[in-house]
């Protein structure tokens, strides 16, 4: 099973209560099941990066993989 880095930013570090450094997930999951898994709603993700590229939630995760997901930026 893959073990992969995982990085939640600013408003969404609030759906992560410990360290996300090695999370392991079962072969074949994507990002939108990551998601699903942590109850992030996905509107609530602007941007995906894994291993420094823009990804989808279509991206399904390797071993090693390291994941920033980063909600909209708001500001006035």
């Amino acid at each position: 099973m893959p073990r992969i880095n995982l990085k939640l930013f600013a408003t969404l570090s609030s759906y992560s209560s410990d360290d996300n450094e090695c999370i392991q997930v079962q072969d074949g999951t994507d990002i939108g099941q990551l998601l699903r898994d942590f109850g992030i709603p996905p509107d609530r993700v602007a941007l995906i990066f894994v291993n420094g590229v823009r990804k989808d939630t279509g991206y399904c995760l390797k071993d090693g993989d390291r994941i920033g997901l980063f909600p909209p930026v708001g500001g006035g």
